[in-house]
């Protein structure tokens, strides 16, 4: 198989006219609620001196190629890895055994350091050896929503004790926010109850920094109060209608938040990432060109 440039750009164009059918086709509202004012002024990569993210904290969650990978699993992984990525997050293997899978990753030189995986009635021992045939050492709960305080504690009891499992496996498992989780329920911020009744040796927290503005919270502030376990972010931006955007394209001014947050460096994965792209593979590159050339 050619691996010229003229061949890329053909493929990554039929590509794009599968998974962009199928997403368009896909496409429901953005996002719940009226969009709140933007943490900054947005981003567009700044200019002269600066930090950089290093390459190997850059990945994308494959949720967002997810009509991609459905349409062309091997294309698609072949032009992340010509776009630049070798990082990714799973969530799920389309089909394909732990072992094939990881096989795949390893044709297209992608890593995974991290996935989505709901212990909710699970195997989690099973989870585990997934873990360990796939490579990654860092695995997130991806979603919980209760309508009661005493709902939201029994999840984080059982939370924790399924991050004792993880880690004792030598898997740092963790929790992604939506925005639901910082609206206070009963009086108390769901999010809180977690962080209260988890350990920090068992449970770390992956920043969703969209759905923490769409709280209406400042993410710096929630890094600090929450200092030492929010070792993830999903990156992704926010249109004008308060709905998905292209990184650098919205107005969250993630220059800020990293320059920050990044004491000690304790961030260790920027994850690209849209709910619901119009050309998952244009929203992946746009995504890892504007955080490899973000200065802040």
């Amino acid at each position: 198989m050619s691996d010229s440039p003229e061949f890329r750009l053909s493929r990554r164009n039929m590509l794009r006219t599968a998974a962009g059918a199928a997403a368009v086709a896909g496409i429901t509202a953005a996002a719940s609620g009226t969009a709140q004012a933007g943490w900054g002024h947005g981003g567009k990569p700044g200019h002269g001196w600066g930090r950089r993210l290093p390459k190997d904290r850059i990945a994308v969650q494959l949720y967002t190629l997810r009509t991609a990978l459905e349409a062309d699993l091997e294309g698609t992984l072949g032009e992340l890895s010509d776009i630049g990525y070798r990082n990714v997050e799973l969530a799920g293997t389309y089909g394909r055994s732990p072992q094939e899978f990881r096989k795949l990753l390893d044709k297209y030189r992608l890593k995974a350091v991290s996935a989505h995986v709901d212990f909710n009635g699970a195997d989690v021992n099973k989870l585990i050896e997934d873990a360990k045939i796939l490579g990654y050492r860092t695995a997130d709960c991806a979603y919980a929503n209760y309508d009661t305080i005493a709902e939201w504690k029994d999840f984080a009891r059982r939370l924790d004790v399924a991050g004792k499992a993880f880690r004792r496996a030598g898997i740092d498992y963790g929790y992604h926010n939506h925005d639901h989780e910082f609206q206070k329920l009963e009086g108390h911020r769901p999010f809180d109850i977690i962080a209260r009744t988890t350990s920090r040796h068992n449970i770390h927290f992956e920043f969703d920094l969209y759905w923490i503005v769409v709280a209406g919270v400042d993410p710096v502030k929630e890094f600090y109060k929450n200092f030492g376990r929010v070792t993830q972010f999903h990156v992704k931006d926010r249109g004008p209608d308060g709905g998905w955007a292209d990184l650098g394209t919205g107005d969250i001014d993630f220059a800020r938040i990293f320059r920050e947050t990044w004491i000690g460096g304790l961030v260790k994965h920027y994850v690209v990432e849209h709910d619901q792209p119009s050309d998952p593979l244009h929203t992946a590159e746009v995504g890892y060109d504007y955080l490899r050339d973000l200065r802040f």
